[in-house]
């Protein structure tokens, strides 16, 4: 047990005595969630289904009123189409604090994170070569899961004006199908009483105290409201976008109501079978789960509306990847100082980028007519392309801005 314990302090990098009680749980929720043993937490695993009543059974603990809302994996999903997961029965897990004010208790607040992952990789890993090996998904999703339990524990004995409504959604690597159905069959109240949606997807690598609010365009209340909530220890919180992008959030953007979405950023580890727990900061998943409830709070008791703003929805994809057109550029994923933008450490070789002329150090600012503040708006834009397509390649060297245009290719 000791050498364990040890084990536990060295993974986490930090002291395990000067966790706080809010870090050991969540530390505790990740551990199950991503270990090895959960499969990956791929639809259709029983690891997933053992995931599910973690989740279930940590809600009510909490003294949450908790169900499963069962569906079934569509056959056409075009994610399902290559694959045998046609027809899976999966579940998202609901859980319910109802709204203690007459006048408002009609309305919800969503906070939701997805549960399932990539399973033994294969379709949407980054790492074709491990295919058959557990990709763990600890900060994809199992931060923004645990982060969720966590916000469940801390609004449960509360009483907020409006109802507020925790969800773990399934299916969100087959692209957000839990969430899909959470919106077209929503329980407890119809997706028109919806007020706002928070995400949580991918915030287990804090650093810095970067913390990207994403969807801060939805409303016009969002950026004063996460401001003023913002207090010391401060995050240095990226605050901006409209309510589209690769994520559960934008199936409830696409109902015209107001979303967030809250991500410490992209990393190496991102879909590949390295996103291990002993990487993440769960003090950091702490924090943003304590600003996270602080904020859903804020919301629930908010006595006006949230005034929305809609955006063009994007350019599908096409083809069914869920991935995107190829580019080929290496970003540096430790964020190389840029506050706006995506500084690239390299290209690959015979790619759409070499030929757009892009080298090391140049910082991309837009790819065709979508802005890159981000790794997250660069994965975005990419997703919303397909191979064949002729783009404009906007980025920035030594401080001088150059265009260069190009074909993107199939991603490999």
């Amino acid at each position: 047990m000791i050498a364990l314990l040890l084990l536990t302090t060295a993974l986490c990098g930090v002291p395990q005595d000067t966790l706080s009680p809010a870090a050991r749980r969540i530390l505790a929720d990740v551990r199950f969630l991503a270990a090895d043993s959960q499969e990956g937490r791929g639809v259709g695993t029983a690891g997933l289904q053992r995931a599910g009543a973690y989740i279930r059974d940590g809600l009510a603990r909490a003294g949450l009123r908790v169900s499963f809302q069962d569906f079934t994996i569509p056959a056409d999903a075009p994610a399902v189409l290559h694959t045998t997961l046609g027809g899976t029965p999966t579940r998202n897990v609901v859980a319910i604090i109802p709204g203690s004010a007459r006048a408002l208790r009609g309305e919800m607040v969503v906070i939701g994170a997805h549960y399932d992952h990539l399973g033994l990789g294969g379709f949407g890993a980054l790492d074709p070569d491990s295919t058959g090996k557990v990709h763990n998904g600890a900060d994809d999703n199992a931060s923004g899961t645990a982060a969720l339990l966590e916000i469940g524990r801390l609004l449960a004995r509360r009483h907020p004006a409006r109802t507020v409504v925790l969800v773990a959604f399934s299916g969100e690597e087959l692209g957000t199908l839990g969430s899909s159905y959470f919106v077209h069959h929503s329980a407890p109240q119809p997706i028109d009483s919806l007020y706002a949606m928070l995400n949580l997807d991918m915030v287990g690598r804090l650093r810095n105290a970067r913390l990207l609010a994403l969807g801060a365009g939805t409303a016009r209340e969002f950026p004063a409201l996460l401001d003023s909530l913002n207090t010391p220890p401060r995050f240095d919180l990226r605050a901006s976008g409209d309510g589209w992008g690769p994520s559960d959030h934008a199936v409830f953007f696409a109902t015209r109501h107001p979303v967030l979405h809250f991500f410490t950023d992209l990393h190496e580890d991102y879909h590949r079978s390295t996103d291990d727990w002993d990487k993440l900061n769960v003090t950091g998943i702490a924090q943003v789960a304590q600003f996270v409830a602080d904020l859903a709070w804020s919301l629930a008791n908010r006595p006006g509306p949230l005034t929305f703003v809609d955006a063009p929805r994007p350019q599908a994809t096409t083809g069914g990847s869920g991935y995107g057109a190829y580019l080929g550029t290496i970003p540096d994923l430790s964020g190389g100082g840029v506050s706006d933008g995506v500084r690239i450490t390299g290209v690959r070789a015979g790619s759409p980028a070499e030929q757009a002329g892009l080298l090391a150090g140049d910082v991309i600012t837009a790819i065709g007519n979508k802005h890159i503040g981000n790794l997250y708006d660069m994965t975005d834009a990419l997703r919303s392309h397909q191979a064949g397509d002729t783009v404009v390649i906007v980025s920035t060297r030594d401080g001088v801005e150059r265009r260069a245009t190009t074909v993107l290719g199939k991603r490999p």
